[in-house]
């Protein structure tokens, strides 16, 4: 058996052994791996620190971007530990997403169907640098009962191996089996993994849409898709200054390197000489890089209180077509004027990732148009494209935002982690059989009536 076979194995030979446990194993289970964690807060920052080292290194040889050494920091922010802490506690709070009756007939007399969530099973999860993302997927997984096998990129690989010794030495202390979580560390046991269709059931990978293609061209396993966050915001003719300056700045600047900011603003060209340089000015104030295309350009050329600025000449630079389409994860936005909200939303339909984009207005017409044009995980109105996320949106955490149309779409917390299972009970003395029921001479109709939701019965 292969070193990939194997730990495949142990992973599905664990979530098997966790379905006979009671729910509560969990809670005890994640209570066990907050302690732990707060208990190694020492160790495993001083393992982040040496990945960090690494990190700056790759970075200044130009092998590496900024971008990515800030995700990899686990004291970017002073509360950025103790808000993974906190995840894990929020997960454990939120209902048990298994064991929910979602649909319930009487087929007939005695003989009742209820449909059930339950897991998925085991997960491959791959993901860059974000080591608190570790901790975030292995609560999810463990609240919504399913085992997980966890990728971080290798810029995190120090910080990675303490992670999971503490993880599954938290575990140990509990009914879950050890190998409920396991982390791997190389992209040849990622492909060899993505070939064990027996033992796992759905891969995650969150990365660019190149690493999603490849995986879902070099495996049969089912994927869930978490690719580029191309995200735009556009401002309708009708947007109120202040309003407009909130949200744009906002979706640009609050953490550039996540996959929510913004990357693309469209303006509608009637505010070309009004609105567009009093929210150029309020960009270029958060020192964001404007690349524009002729319009937009030219307005702010031909507005003296823009082009005297000192930043005019270093932050205001003419577009590219590949800008449109590219994820900057830095303080730079691709700017474009359009005629229409028609034009906006079939520009953002045909260059974003369809992850999460907004509109400012004040006309509800566009914003029923936008809402319902744009085809997306997430549409906004008035709002940051920044709210894309798990944690706001009460999920506790997330495993990842899916642009794909399946199973699961948006930011994917514990709801996007069950499936359902169908189970029918007899309870005749005689049991049920299928022949006794059809339209012919003696024969019976099925029911069909609903029962009350809730929790499964069995």
């Amino acid at each position: 058996m292969s070193s990939a076979e194997q730990i495949a194995k142990q992973a599905k030979d664990s979530f098997d052994a966790s379905q006979l446990l009671d729910a509560h194993e969990r809670h005890r289970a994640l209570v066990a791996l907050k302690d732990a964690l707060t208990a190694a807060k020492a160790d495993i920052l001083q393992a982040n620190k040496q990945d960090i080292e690494d990190a700056r290194a790759q970075v200044a040889a130009g092998k590496m971007s900024s971008s990515l050494l800030k995700r990899l920091d686990l004291e970017s922010s002073p509360s950025k530990y103790d808000d993974m802490l906190q995840g894990i506690l929020d997960v454990d709070s939120l209902p048990d997403p298994t064991g929910q009756v979602t649909y319930a007939r009487t087929l007939d007399e005695g003989l009742e169907l209820h449909r059930v969530t339950c897991p998925i099973g085991v997960l491959l999860v791959i993901f860059e640098a974000r080591p608190e993302v570790i901790v975030n997927i292995t609560a999810l997984a463990i609240k919504s009962g399913n085992a997980a096998i966890l990728k971080g990129g290798k810029e995190s690989n120090n910080t990675q191996a303490v992670m999971t010794k503490v993880i599954q030495g938290a575990l140990a202390t509990t009914a879950l089996p050890p190998a409920y979580i396991q982390t791997v560390s190389t992209r040849n046991e990622i492909a060899s993994l993505l070939s064990q269709d027996r033992y796992i059931d759905l891969v995650i990978p969150r990365g660019s849409n190149s690493l999603v293609r490849s995986i879902q061209n070099d495996s049969r396993i089912p994927v869930m898709g978490h690719a580029d966050g191309l995200c735009a915001v556009f401002v309708d003719e009708t947007a109120v200054e202040k309003k407009a300056i909130n949200v744009v700045v906002d979706s640009k600047t609050t953490y550039t390197a996540a996959c929510n900011s913004a990357e693309t603003l469209l303006i509608h060209e009637k505010l070309l000489p009004t609105l567009w340089p009093k929210l150029a000015s309020s960009l270029l104030a958060a020192n964001i890089a404007l690349r524009c295309d002729p319009a937009t350009l030219s307005a702010l050329s031909s507005d003296p209180s823009i082009s005297s600025l000192p930043s005019f000449s270093s932050l205001v630079t003419p577009s590219t077509a590949e800008d449109y389409d590219t994820e900057f994860l830095e303080l730079i936005l691709a700017v474009k004027a359009v005629p229409s909200c028609g034009a906006a939303i079939a520009h953002i339909n045909n260059h974003s990732s369809h992850h999460t984009d907004s509109i400012v207005t004040e006309d509800d017409a566009n914003a029923r148009a936008f809402c319902r044009g744009i085809d997306s995980a997430g549409v906004y109105v008035n709002a940051s494209t920044r709210f894309a996320d798990g944690f706001r949106y009460g999920f506790g955490t997330e495993v990842g935002v899916s642009t794909g149309k399946t199973h699961a779409r948006g930011p994917v917390g514990l709801e996007g982690l069950v499936i359902y299972k169908y189970q029918v009970r007899s309870t005749a003395a005689e049991g049920h059989g299928t022949a006794v029921f059809g339209t012919g001479a003696g024969q019976r109709p099925f029911l069909h009536t609903p029962l009350p939701l809730g929790d499964s019965p069995f």
